[in-house]
């Protein structure tokens, strides 16, 4: 069974994301910002992660930078509702593995979710 962490400042995406990633059959961690992803992160065997890019404090792209440092193997998918290409540009030469737009279809998310984690096991 994959593990997936979802990251995002909003309780609201994390308990919506946990709840339909676990129904899809993902083990599921959260964290609300980028210093506890870092923390968990070491400690935690992890696929794939949901990065949300306007976090306060540490934003995706810096804790996009301190994931692939940490585990430059695990596999990040970028959230945001703001598509600046400069911004998705930088995500991707940082390692992010692709994006998708906030508010996003739960179908299209868990297509997503699994061609990513396919795709790192091929």
């Amino acid at each position: 069974m994959a593990t997936v962490m979802v990251v995002d400042d909003r309780m609201g995406i994390r308990r919506l994301l946990q709840e339909v990633l676990q129904g899809a059959g993902y083990h599921v961690v959260t964290a609300a910002g980028g210093k506890e992803a870092l923390e968990r992160i070491v400690r935690l065997s992890v696929d794939l992660v949901l990065l949300d890019m306007k976090m306060p404090g540490m934003n995706g792209l810096d804790t996009l930078t301190m994931l692939k440092r940490v585990r430059p193997d695990v596999t990040v998918l970028i959230m945001t509702a703001y598509e600046e290409l400069e911004v998705l540009n930088e995500a991707q030469r940082r390692g992010a593995s692709g994006h998708i737009s906030k508010p996003f279809d739960i179908e299209d998310l868990k297509d997503a979710v699994a061609a990513k984690l396919r795709a790192a096991t091929a």
